[in-house]
């Protein structure tokens, strides 16, 4: 659609609006990132016209993926990219990464994901406030992250 910023820009905004809560991103909480989070997912991006050409997912649990283990909480954002003829080629994510160290409460909160595309019959603030609505909420509170990583890769 006319108007609407290419794909390509999406971790610009993302971090324009990470640095809107006026603080560094590493000195930004659980709650900070995900209000960032819910202002990036209301723009609207140049996609696909498929179903699942533009959606966000919300995921965490234990990796150890780059190094020791460590609690993730990710904030995503997934774009579909299509070839000329408009087939699928891949996904193209922007993450938003949390990582705390493993405590106890943050290990029980075992592994969760979910997931909201736009332009389908969800409400955004229906899935936002079923995400809100998780553990990891208040097991994350107190606590700071270790590490705070803002990214893009191509799945």
């Amino acid at each position: 659609m006319p108007g609407r910023p290419g794909t390509g820009e999406a971790v610009r905004l993302l971090e324009r609006e990470l640095r809107i809560a006026g603080r560094e991103t590493g000195d930004l909480d659980a709650e900070d990132v995900w209000r960032a989070f819910l202002r990036f997912g209301q723009l609207r991006f140049t996609t696909a016209g498929t179903p699942d050409a533009d959606g966000l997912l919300v995921q965490y649990g234990i990796c150890a993926f780059d190094g020791p283990a460590t609690f993730t909480l990710d904030f995503a954002r997934q774009f579909e990219a299509v070839d000329s003829d408009g087939n699928h080629e891949h996904y193209v994510q922007v993450h938003c990464e949390l990582r705390y160290q493993p405590v106890p409460a943050l290990h029980a909160l075992g592994n969760w994901s979910s997931w909201y595309f736009h332009d389908t019959e969800e409400s955004l603030d229906r899935w936002a406030q079923a995400v809100r609505n998780q553990p990891t909420w208040a097991a994350t509170d107190t606590l700071t992250p270790t590490e705070i990583k803002v990214y893009q890769e191509q799945v």
